[in-house]
This record gives C-alpha cells, sequence and structure tokens, in this order.
C-alpha cells in the first residue's frame, strides 16, 4: 500500500478508544498510529466542557509532535465540545467521532428517529442532534446518558446479566421518550464492546431489532476517505491487506492498562510509554 510515512494520532481519555484504533488497523492495516490515553484525566464525560478543550489541546500537542498527519478524537465528549477549538489551533486535519456517527445513521435509519446513547457530557452537548439535523433537518434525534456502562465494559462485563438489567433500563428510559427509534447510535467508544448486549436490549425495550452505528468504525472509514482525498493513501491501493503499520501507545496513567487494552484492542498491545501532559 503506497503511504506517507507519517503517523495517524488517535486520541481519547481513556483506553476505550482503541476501539477505534481496532476499526482503524483492520480498515488500514498498513498505516502507523500513535495512540494517547489520557488516563490519569479520565473520565472526559462528567468534566466542563472549558475543562476538556484544555485536555483535548494538551493531547493534541503531544502528539503533533510526532508529526502526524491526520488526527482522530476518538473520545466523543472531546468531539463534542473541542473539535472547534482543535481545528482553529492547527493546520493538521482534525477528524471527531461525532460527525462520521452522525453521517452514519443518517444512511441507514429508515424512520427518521435516532437515538443516541453516551456519556452524560456528550448527550448534553447535543453535538450528534446538530450534525444530524445539519445532513437532514427532518431527522428526530433522542439522547439517554448511560454512564454505568463505562465500567461495566471496563470490567470486562460483557455477557453478564447484571449489565443486560442496567442496559435495558436506559434504552427502556430512551424507548418512552421516542418508541419509533429504529437506529441508535454508540456514542462512546466503550460501547462497541457492549454491543451484543446492548442489541438485546434495544430488541426488548423497542419490541424489535434496532440499527446499532457505532462511531468507532464510522471514524475509521471517515478516516480512509480523508487520507485518499489528500493524496495520503492510492485509491488503487485499498484492496491491500499487507499489514506491518507500527502501533505506539502513550497514557498519562498507567494503571489497569495490560488488562483493559487488549479488551479494546483485541490483541496485545505490548508497552505503554507514560507521559506528562
Amino acid at each position: 500500500m503506497q503511504r506517507t510515512q507519517a503517523p495517524i494520532g488517535v486520541f481519547d481519555s481513556g483506553v476505550g478508544g482503541l476501539t477505534v484504533v481496532r476499526a482503524l488497523r483492520a480498515q488500514l492495516p498498513g498505516e502507523e498510529v500513535f495512540y494517547l490515553g489520557d488516563t490519569a484525566r479520565v473520565p472526559y464525560g462528567s468534566k466542563s466542557p472549558e475543562t476538556v478543550a484544555r485536555y483535548s489541546l494538551a493531547c493534541a500537542r503531544f502528539l503533533l509532535k510526532y508529526r502526524v498527519k491526520l488526527l482522530m478524537v476518538a473520545c466523543n465528549t472531546a468531539s463534542a465540545h473541542a473539535l472547534p477549538v482543535l481545528r482553529n489551533a492547527f493546520e493538521v486535519p482534525v477528524l471527531g467521532a461525532v460527525e462520521p456517527g452522525a453521517r452514519a445513521a443518517a444512511g441507514v435509519t429508515q424512520a427518521g428517529h435516532v437515538g443516541v446513547i453516551g456519556t452524560l457530557g456528550t448527550i448534553r452537548s447535543r453535538a450528534y442532534e446538530e450534525a444530524l439535523k445539519r445532513l437532514n433537518p427532518s431527522i428526530s434525534v433522542t439522547g439517554q446518558a448511560c454512564p454505568l456502562l463505562v465500567p461495566l465494559a471496563e470490567e470486562g462485563w460483557t455477557d453478564d446479566e447484571i449489565t443486560l438489567a442496567v442496559a435495558r433500563r436506559y434504552l427502556r428510559e430512551l424507548a418512552a421518550k421516542d418508541p419509533a427509534i429504529d437506529t441508535l447510535v454508540l456514542g462512546c467508544t466503550h460501547y462497541p464492546l457492549l454491543s451484543s448486549m446492548l442489541q438485546v436490549a434495544a430488541r426488548d425495550a423497542f419490541g424489535r431489532s434496532v440499527t446499532l452505528v457505532d462511531s468507532a468504525t464510522a471514524m475509521a472509514h471517515a478516516a480512509r476517505d480523508v487520507l485518499v482525498s489528500r493524496g495520503e493513501i492510492q485509491v488503487e491501493s485499498l484492496g491491500e491487506r499487507s499489514m506491518g503499520g507500527q502501533l505506539r501507545c502513550f497514557v498519562s496513567d498507567a494503571s489497569r492498562l495490560g488488562e483493559l487494552a487488549s479488551r479494546f484492542l483485541g490483541e496485545s498491545v505490548g508497552d505503554f510509554e507514560q507521559v506528562d501532559l
């Protein structure tokens, strides 16, 4: 695959953004990826917009020291609150989680009713609603904060009755707000680990199957499109599945990393480099 030597930079408030790296490596396996998890200050979802923007700028500045050719904001809360600040501050292309996820949801909904689940910060920002309305003003968007799903995903309770009960309760609340929802955006990097549970809970809550939109996968597709449009990758080479792209991981605190990281990435991560942001 033809590519430039510069890496892709990805940051998140913790290790959940490794689901984005996982999707990115599946989509562009030859690309070098530098990942930063701000684990010392996780979670971002309960922080003020101003604090999230300040933390995001620090993460971006760190990755830009490595001359990344694309900056991906895996954290949905940071995407909701900090994307304009980052795009104004730096010349490198900046890709957030909200716009790709919204685009994917707008493309698959049949009823025009979309639900969004995420952290309190993401839902309060109404970022997905605004993005979906820009794409199609007729789409109805309803959000539901699901703060307990993050610790459940990190505990590895991806096939557990407690997780299913919690998911059912959240999605029943969402269904009570709009029973016509047919598409559900997983607006948090942790949620793809719970997709099977969320599919069951959604079926129970709405009485039918609901299409799940994984913002991590949507981001990976969007990254590919950005790199192709900028001439960083040749279109004819996208079918090549050669591996070899290095993954280098940085964190601001190294607690529990070995256990959590492989769960989100789906493979052994190796060493993390602890850094001071």
